[in-house]
């Protein structure tokens, strides 16, 4: 069985001092690649270096719509980072209105700035999107639709945003929240949506899945969000394994 984490942060402290027991625990989890997604541009180059050293680890560039201060990405500054093959996404991107107070109109306008490198580079977006449904699929409308596809991370949204947000050539993909005791509306979206759309990630060292709750996530347990996903959608763990994999591969690999 092959188990891939969509999305991770193992150049977090966190991970990154036990960086060898981390990719040892994947390893006997059948956890064979990673994506390692950048927050700030003052942190990619580790985030790079991770994925040049080590063949199963892939990189993302961009910039979190949570990070106010440091480099503020450019479309020039983004296309040119991501030239490196490892580098296969642009983000972590998007909206966040929950953490923010006031005028988020820079925001709205990094998103913009990143789908645009989108655009240039042909690489797919990874999207953080928070209390900011409409304005994300809005925005997304305006600046590439047709043209840029990716995947909503972390998904905690409602059923018409994840059709709304496939419809545009997005993956949902789910962490360990869905195995939260009080997550049913999001096991009800991943019951409805076709598994074609699906991916599934971590997004350690936070949000640990069930039964790990409370501790530091890692890359190993993205298996307990698979067996999650695959008992709502009432299939094989294998099928869900071989199906989240080939969407993976179709999203971020295969072009």
């Amino acid at each position: 069985m092959n188990i891939i984490d969509s999305h991770c942060h193992i150049n977090f402290p966190e991970l990154i001092e036990d960086i060898d027991g981390v990719l040892e625990r994947m390893a006997e989890n059948q956890v064979l690649k990673a994506l390692c997604v950048s927050v700030t541009l003052e942190k990619f180059p580790e985030v790079l270096s991770l994925a040049k050293s080590y063949e199963h680890i892939y990189a993302s560039v961009g910039v979190h719509p949570d990070h106010e201060s440091g480099e503020e990405p450019t479309v020039e500054r983004l296309v040119s980072l991501s030239e490196d093959p490892k580098v296969v996404a642009i983000g972590e991107t998007g909206l966040d209105y929950f953490r923010t107070e006031g005028d988020v109109a820079w925001q709205r306008d990094r998103f913009r700035v990143h789908i645009q490198a989108a655009r240039q580079t042909n690489k797919p977006l990874i999207i953080h999107t928070r209390e900011a449904g409409d304005d994300t699929l809005g925005i997304l409308k305006e600046e590439g639709e047709g043209i840029v596809r990716g995947v909503m991370h972390c998904f905690t949204e409602t059923l018409e945003f994840a059709r709304a947000s496939i419809d545009l050539g997005f993956f949902i993909s789910f962490s360990g929240i869905i195995t939260f005791k009080n997550a049913q509306a999001i096991r009800d979206v991943a019951k409805v949506i076709p598994l074609e759309s699906i991916l599934i990630e971590t997004d350690s060292p936070y949000l640990a899945p069930v039964p790990n709750r409370g501790k530091t996530n890692e890359p190993s347990y993205v298996r307990y969000v698979l067996e999650e996903v695959a008992r709502v959608k009432e299939l094989p763990v294998d099928t869900v394994a071989q199906a989240t994999t080939k969407n993976f591969h179709r999203l971020f690999l295969d072009h």
